[in-house]
Protein backbone atom coordinates (compact mmCIF):
# COMPACT_ATOMS: atom_id res chain seq x y z
CA UNK A 1 0.00 0.00 0.00
CA UNK A 2 1.29 3.42 -1.02
CA UNK A 3 1.63 6.57 1.04
CA UNK A 4 -1.14 7.93 -0.32
CA UNK A 5 -3.58 5.00 0.24
CA UNK A 6 -2.39 4.46 3.52
CA UNK A 7 -3.33 8.32 4.37
CA UNK A 8 -7.03 7.63 2.88
CA UNK A 9 -7.19 4.02 5.12
CA UNK A 10 -6.52 6.26 8.24
CA UNK A 11 -9.73 8.54 7.18
CA UNK A 12 -11.78 5.16 6.76
CA UNK A 13 -12.19 6.30 3.18
CA UNK A 14 -12.83 3.27 0.77
CA UNK A 15 -11.22 4.99 -2.58
CA UNK A 16 -12.52 4.08 -5.81
CA UNK A 17 -9.97 6.29 -8.19
CA UNK A 18 -6.26 7.28 -6.18
CA UNK A 19 -5.80 9.41 -9.33
CA UNK A 20 -8.26 11.95 -7.93
CA UNK A 21 -6.11 11.78 -4.58
CA UNK A 22 -3.36 12.15 -6.59
CA UNK A 23 -4.23 15.31 -8.50
CA UNK A 24 -5.82 17.20 -5.08
CA UNK A 25 -2.45 16.84 -3.57
CA UNK A 26 -0.48 18.08 -6.73
CA UNK A 27 0.96 21.79 -6.58
CA UNK A 28 0.13 23.56 -9.94
CA UNK A 29 4.81 23.98 -10.06
CA UNK A 30 4.28 20.31 -10.65
CA UNK A 31 3.13 20.56 -14.07
CA UNK A 32 6.45 22.57 -15.29
CA UNK A 33 8.42 19.60 -14.82
CA UNK A 34 6.07 16.84 -15.47
CA UNK A 35 4.64 18.37 -18.90
CA UNK A 36 1.17 18.22 -18.05
CA UNK A 37 -1.43 20.84 -17.96
CA UNK A 38 -4.02 20.70 -15.33
CA UNK A 39 -3.25 17.93 -12.88
CA UNK A 40 -3.13 20.22 -9.77
CA UNK A 41 -5.16 20.97 -7.19
CA UNK A 42 -7.01 23.92 -8.50
CA UNK A 43 -10.07 22.51 -10.41
CA UNK A 44 -10.98 20.65 -7.16
CA UNK A 45 -10.50 23.05 -5.05
CA UNK A 46 -13.98 24.65 -6.35
CA UNK A 47 -15.60 21.55 -5.38
CA UNK A 48 -14.12 21.03 -1.87
CA UNK A 49 -14.79 24.67 -0.97
CA UNK A 50 -18.94 23.97 -1.23
CA UNK A 51 -18.71 20.73 0.71
CA UNK A 52 -16.36 22.40 3.05
CA UNK A 53 -19.33 25.49 3.49
CA UNK A 54 -22.35 22.86 3.52
CA UNK A 55 -20.82 20.59 5.67
CA UNK A 56 -19.23 23.28 8.08
CA UNK A 57 -23.11 25.07 8.37
CA UNK A 58 -24.86 21.81 9.34
CA UNK A 59 -22.29 21.38 12.20
CA UNK A 60 -22.51 25.04 13.56
CA UNK A 61 -26.28 24.77 12.86
CA UNK A 62 -26.51 21.53 15.03
CA UNK A 63 -23.87 21.90 17.77
CA UNK A 64 -24.71 25.86 18.60
CA UNK A 65 -28.42 26.28 18.48
CA UNK A 66 -27.84 28.88 21.20
CA UNK A 67 -26.20 31.09 18.43
CA UNK A 68 -28.07 33.77 16.36
CA UNK A 69 -27.91 33.77 12.49
CA UNK A 70 -25.73 36.58 12.38
CA UNK A 71 -23.07 34.26 14.78
CA UNK A 72 -23.37 31.05 13.09
CA UNK A 73 -22.71 33.11 9.47
CA UNK A 74 -19.82 34.34 11.05
CA UNK A 75 -18.29 30.84 12.88
CA UNK A 76 -19.15 29.29 9.76
CA UNK A 77 -16.97 32.09 7.55
CA UNK A 78 -14.13 32.05 10.55
CA UNK A 79 -13.94 28.09 10.44
CA UNK A 80 -13.47 27.72 6.64
CA UNK A 81 -10.75 31.03 6.31
CA UNK A 82 -7.28 30.07 5.44
CA UNK A 83 -5.78 29.79 8.75
CA UNK A 84 -7.95 27.08 10.33
CA UNK A 85 -8.26 25.13 7.10
CA UNK A 86 -4.49 25.42 7.17
CA UNK A 87 -4.17 24.34 10.48
CA UNK A 88 -6.61 21.85 10.17
CA UNK A 89 -3.64 20.44 7.17
CA UNK A 90 -0.97 20.13 9.54
CA UNK A 91 -2.83 18.84 12.11
CA UNK A 92 -3.33 15.64 9.38
CA UNK A 93 0.20 16.51 8.00
CA UNK A 94 -1.43 16.84 4.25
CA UNK A 95 2.01 18.56 3.85
CA UNK A 96 3.67 15.25 3.51
CA UNK A 97 2.03 14.28 1.18
CA UNK A 98 1.91 17.02 -1.67
CA UNK A 99 3.58 17.01 -5.38
CA UNK A 100 5.50 19.79 -6.15
CA UNK A 101 7.92 20.95 -8.88
CA UNK A 102 11.14 22.12 -8.79
CA UNK A 103 10.16 26.05 -8.19
CA UNK A 104 9.34 25.57 -4.47
CA UNK A 105 10.67 23.73 -1.52
CA UNK A 106 8.74 21.52 0.63
CA UNK A 107 9.37 23.98 3.52
CA UNK A 108 7.90 26.72 1.67
CA UNK A 109 4.88 24.56 1.24
CA UNK A 110 4.74 23.77 5.28
CA UNK A 111 4.85 27.18 6.27
CA UNK A 112 2.44 28.58 3.38
CA UNK A 113 -1.24 28.78 5.02
CA UNK A 114 -2.72 29.41 1.35
CA UNK A 115 -1.07 26.40 -0.13
CA UNK A 116 -2.25 23.85 2.36
CA UNK A 117 -5.82 25.93 2.66
CA UNK A 118 -5.90 24.82 -1.15
CA UNK A 119 -4.69 21.62 -0.38
CA UNK A 120 -6.99 20.91 1.98
CA UNK A 121 -9.83 22.12 0.00
CA UNK A 122 -8.91 20.13 -3.09
CA UNK A 123 -8.91 16.91 -0.71
CA UNK A 124 -12.55 17.35 0.26
CA UNK A 125 -13.30 17.86 -3.13
CA UNK A 126 -11.63 14.49 -4.04
CA UNK A 127 -13.35 12.60 -1.60
CA UNK A 128 -17.21 13.72 -2.00
CA UNK A 129 -16.75 13.24 -5.40
CA UNK A 130 -15.00 9.79 -5.35
CA UNK A 131 -16.58 8.53 -2.27
CA UNK A 132 -18.86 10.68 -1.67
CA UNK A 133 -20.99 12.68 1.10
CA UNK A 134 -20.13 10.49 4.22
CA UNK A 135 -16.88 10.42 4.06
CA UNK A 136 -16.02 14.03 3.60
CA UNK A 137 -18.60 14.57 6.13
CA UNK A 138 -17.20 12.54 8.51
CA UNK A 139 -13.98 13.93 8.07
CA UNK A 140 -14.62 17.91 8.63
CA UNK A 141 -16.75 16.80 11.93
CA UNK A 142 -13.62 15.00 13.00
CA UNK A 143 -11.14 18.08 12.66
CA UNK A 144 -13.93 21.02 13.29
CA UNK A 145 -16.22 19.97 15.91
CA UNK A 146 -14.56 20.56 18.87
CA UNK A 147 -13.62 23.93 17.37
CA UNK A 148 -17.56 24.54 16.93
CA UNK A 149 -18.43 23.21 20.52
CA UNK A 150 -15.81 25.55 22.17
CA UNK A 151 -15.52 28.85 20.59
CA UNK A 152 -16.20 31.65 22.07
CA UNK A 153 -19.07 33.81 20.96
CA UNK A 154 -17.77 36.98 22.12
CA UNK A 155 -14.80 36.48 19.43
CA UNK A 156 -17.59 36.87 16.63
CA UNK A 157 -18.67 40.24 18.36
CA UNK A 158 -17.45 43.38 17.88
CA UNK A 159 -18.21 45.39 20.86
CA UNK A 160 -15.51 48.07 20.61
CA UNK A 161 -16.92 49.00 17.42
CA UNK A 162 -20.80 48.31 18.52
CA UNK A 163 -19.65 50.43 21.41
CA UNK A 164 -18.53 53.47 19.15
CA UNK A 165 -21.11 53.29 17.18
CA UNK A 166 -23.52 54.20 19.63
CA UNK A 167 -21.23 56.67 21.43
CA UNK A 168 -20.98 58.51 18.09
CA UNK A 169 -24.76 58.39 17.61
CA UNK A 170 -25.18 61.15 20.05
CA UNK A 171 -21.14 62.29 20.30
CA UNK A 172 -18.59 63.11 18.09
CA UNK A 173 -16.12 61.93 21.00
CA UNK A 174 -14.87 58.80 21.15
CA UNK A 175 -14.07 56.73 24.13
CA UNK A 176 -10.73 55.61 25.45
CA UNK A 177 -9.07 52.04 26.48
CA UNK A 178 -6.85 52.48 29.42
CA UNK A 179 -4.89 49.63 30.42
CA UNK A 180 -4.95 49.25 34.39
CA UNK A 181 -3.72 46.11 35.58
CA UNK A 182 -1.14 43.94 34.06
CA UNK A 183 -0.54 40.17 35.82
CA UNK A 184 1.20 36.96 35.86
CA UNK A 185 4.20 35.66 34.29
CA UNK A 186 5.21 36.96 30.87
CA UNK A 187 4.33 34.20 29.05
CA UNK A 188 0.80 34.13 30.46
CA UNK A 189 -0.35 37.70 31.04
CA UNK A 190 -3.89 38.69 31.85
CA UNK A 191 -4.73 42.30 31.18
CA UNK A 192 -7.32 44.48 32.82
CA UNK A 193 -8.76 47.44 30.95
CA UNK A 194 -11.34 50.33 31.80
CA UNK A 195 -13.22 52.20 28.86
CA UNK A 196 -13.44 55.61 29.19
CA UNK A 197 -16.06 58.58 28.64
CA UNK A 198 -14.95 62.18 28.72
CA UNK A 199 -13.45 60.54 32.04
CA UNK A 200 -16.34 58.58 33.28
CA UNK A 201 -15.92 54.69 33.14
CA UNK A 202 -18.07 53.12 31.15
CA UNK A 203 -16.52 49.39 31.74
CA UNK A 204 -14.34 47.02 32.99
CA UNK A 205 -13.07 43.94 31.18
CA UNK A 206 -10.01 41.12 31.46
CA UNK A 207 -8.57 39.59 29.02
CA UNK A 208 -5.32 37.01 28.25
CA UNK A 209 -4.73 40.01 25.44
CA UNK A 210 -4.92 43.68 25.34
CA UNK A 211 -7.47 43.34 22.45
CA UNK A 212 -9.54 40.61 24.59
CA UNK A 213 -9.63 42.99 27.48
CA UNK A 214 -10.93 46.02 25.45
CA UNK A 215 -13.26 43.71 24.10
CA UNK A 216 -15.23 42.57 27.34
CA UNK A 217 -14.36 46.21 28.88
CA UNK A 218 -16.89 47.34 25.63
CA UNK A 219 -19.21 44.51 26.13
CA UNK A 220 -19.37 45.77 29.58
CA UNK A 221 -20.21 49.32 29.17
CA UNK A 222 -23.03 48.04 26.33
CA UNK A 223 -24.58 45.57 28.51
CA UNK A 224 -24.31 48.12 31.64
CA UNK A 225 -26.29 50.80 29.29
CA UNK A 226 -23.95 52.87 30.84
CA UNK A 227 -23.14 54.61 27.02
CA UNK A 228 -23.81 58.16 27.80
Amino acid sequence: MNKLASLLKSFNISYKNIALYEQALTHPSYNGDANTKHQDYEKLEFMGDAVLNFVTADLVYKNRPEMSEGNLTKLRSVLVSTKPLAAYARKIKLHEYIRIGHSITIEQVKTSDKILENVFESLVGAIYLDAGLKPAYRLISSLLLEDIKNYDVDDLTDYKSKLQEEIQAEHRDAVQYVTIETSGPAHDRTFKVQVLFNGIVLGVGEGKSKKKAEEMAAKSALSKRSVI
